[in-house]
């Protein structure tokens, strides 16, 4: 269970007998954790099954105060769901991931997804219907397919556009040629790395959804992701655009952590995961 988090049951429909053992805690939380550590589409380094693993265990040693906020994790209603553990079939696997994470917006709350390959995403954007995609990313992931498969990691983006009005990918830095020009499209907004900490996001009344996969960072912060790309951004730049965009977003992920680390890229995502709640819950 995520640190802090209480254990989570949902009586709407859609749950799994994969699913861990969870309490009978009443449905009154603010924010559900689900680990989602599919590993299916991964093309270089896999691991990611063992990202919300990773991510739960190196956020023990977190203290429970939040000195930016005045807050408490551990007051602010977070319940950890357990892990959604994937089926053979990806497609299947993030509809049912989808449904849960439905589930917990039927019940005024929001979801908060460890992954995982950033296929995850994709279950995500569709429970969560936002109107922006904010991603931090090192991939435009803007692909129709990789490999022949249309629900790669590599893919991710175009996805979320088929759901979302614009996409904003924060710290691209590679990607293909296709990929760079579907990036002129009116509907996405791509910000280099070096512009990343001056970036003021202008959202007005329109919802949110958060994407941060772990690559985003420079490899010498998070090694530990299946990817990695140099030149990346720094953690206390990330810090500070998960704490401006989570006022704004109904759904939360962190994504491509695996076990080729010494817990760089775990402690890092599982700083993020609770930056985001804590910022979101300091905004009422």
């Amino acid at each position: 269970m995520f640190p802090g988090a209480r254990a989570h049951r949902s009586d709407a429909a859609g749950t799994s007998s994969s699913e861990p053992p969870v309490s009978d805690a009443p449905g009154d939380a603010s924010y559900v954790v689900v680990g989602a550590p599919l590993d299916a589409s991964t093309t270089f380094q896999p691991g990611t099954r063992f990202g919300p693993r990773r991510v739960r265990h190196f956020a023990e040693s977190f203290d429970d105060y939040d000195h930016h906020t005045n807050q408490r994790f551990t007051e602010l209603a977070v319940s950890d769901h357990g892990d959604i553990h994937p089926s053979d079939d990806a497609a299947e696997y993030l509809q049912f991931l989808r449904g849960t994470l439905g589930d917990v917006r039927v019940e005024d709350a929001v979801p908060l997804t460890i992954g995982g390959e950033h296929t995850v995403t994709v279950a995500g954007v569709r429970a969560v219907d936002p109107d922006v995609f904010v991603c931090l990313d090192a991939h435009l992931d803007l692909r129709e397919e990789y490999a022949g498969n249309p629900l790669n990691h590599a893919t991710v983006t175009r996805h979320a556009l088929a759901v979302a009005d614009e996409a904003v990918v924060l710290g691209a830095r590679t990607g293909s040629e296709t990929e760079w020009e579907r990036a002129q499209n009116d509907d996405v907004t791509v910000v280099p790395p070096e512009d990343v900490a001056d970036w003021t996001p202008e959202f007005g009344d329109r919802s949110v959804y958060l994407s941060v996969d772990i690559d985003a960072a420079d490899p010498a912060y998070a090694p530990g992701t299946g990817t990695m790309e140099p030149f990346g951004l720094e953690p206390q730049t990330m810090h500070e655009v998960v704490r401006t965009v989570a006022p704004h977003a109904t759904g939360f992920d962190v994504v491509e952590i695996n076990d080729r680390d010494d817990g760089q890229a775990a402690v890092l995502a599982a700083k993020l995961l609770r930056a985001f709640v804590f910022a979101h819950a300091a905004d009422g």
